[in-house]
């Protein structure tokens, strides 16, 4: 057995949700079915966003209604706010993944908050669930991801300071994972080296996931350098799917059959069925009437 690389998906989210197709809940029902059939445990299966501003994520409660539990699989609502938290209790969700931002410009255009006004949101929902788990209620667990970490749209270069003080904040409050996520894809293999570094001596016992976009062609080699620096979790949509309808120019994410291709040849071990992930990003691709970007979904893969 080599070293397992636990990748979280991510298209039924992310992948969809700058998509000039929308997809009723069915469909994204069943393409969530089908990416657990490929090999994912944890998915980022629905959005507790309102459809005014993301169309594409409508109907998070009617997804979940048709995806009832299954032990081993992990199905994450992300919320980008107390009230879509709350949303996200009333539904069968198993995780909520709470985004915030690194860069005032992406977190006031994004959320309407800035990155202080995010932590003092993530402590009232971090102390709301407290309270929920002292009562005896069952309540989903708990991560967030930091958007923007390599580069913002509007604010430019975000420094390795702006990175650890806001992981450093997030870990203060008890969470046990963070993902730092390239929302806009400008992340180079260095500077991914230099973050993940500096972001682990603030992190404390919470794990670090990283979330590439494959804008500018890196998505591939940063994984790589995230693996080389010690991360273990990482995020990617089927077909290389996705971007952010909030981050001018943020367009593709990195595509999970290529990831899996590339760790499958290097010896690591991720529970995904290659073929059954290519079939499915073909499928997927058929729905939004375009073929997707990733490399393999075109290529296919080499030797059996």
């Amino acid at each position: 057995m080599g070293r397992f690389i636990e990748i979280v998906e991510v298209a039924p989210r992310d992948g969809l949700q700058n998509e000039k197709v929308i997809l009723g809940p069915d469909i994204r029902a069943e393409f969530v079915r089908r990416l657990e059939a490929a090999g994912a445990r944890r998915i980022e299966a629905v959005s507790f966003v309102h459809p005014k501003y993301v169309p594409q994520m409508a109907g998070a409660e009617e997804v979940m209604a048709a995806l009832p539990y299954e032990a081993g699989r992990s199905r994450i609502g992300l919320a980008l706010n107390g009230k879509g938290y709350d949303r996200a209790l009333g539904t069968a969700v198993d995780e909520v993944n709470v985004s915030l931002s690194v860069s005032e410009g992406f977190g006031v255009k994004n959320q309407g908050l800035t990155p202080d006004q995010q932590i003092q949101m993530l402590s009232e929902i971090v102390a709301g669930r407290a309270n929920a788990e002292g009562s005896g209620e069952g309540v989903p667990s708990l991560s967030a991801t930091l958007s923007c970490v390599w580069g913002c749209p509007f604010d430019g270069e975000i420094s390795v300071d702006q990175v650890t003080d806001m992981v450093g904040r997030v870990a203060e409050m008890g969470l046990k994972e963070i993902a730092l996520a390239d929302t806009i894809g400008v992340a180079d293999p260095w500077s991914v080296t230099q973050k993940v570094e500096a972001a682990r001596k603030v992190a404390n016992d919470a794990k670090l996931r990283l979330h590439f976009h494959d804008t500018r062609n890196t998505g591939l080699a940063n994984a790589y350098a995230g693996i080389e620096a010690g991360i273990d979790i990482l995020d990617a949509s089927v077909g290389g799917i996705g971007g952010c309808p909030f981050a001018p120019g943020a367009t593709g994410n990195l595509a999970t059959e290529d990831l899996v291709y590339a760790l499958h040849r290097g010896g690591f071990e991720t529970g995904y069925n290659l073929d059954a992930l290519i079939e499915t990003a073909q499928w997927i691709g058929l729905h939004l009437d375009h073929a997707v970007p990733g490399a393999l979904s075109r290529a296919g893969k080499w030797l059996a």
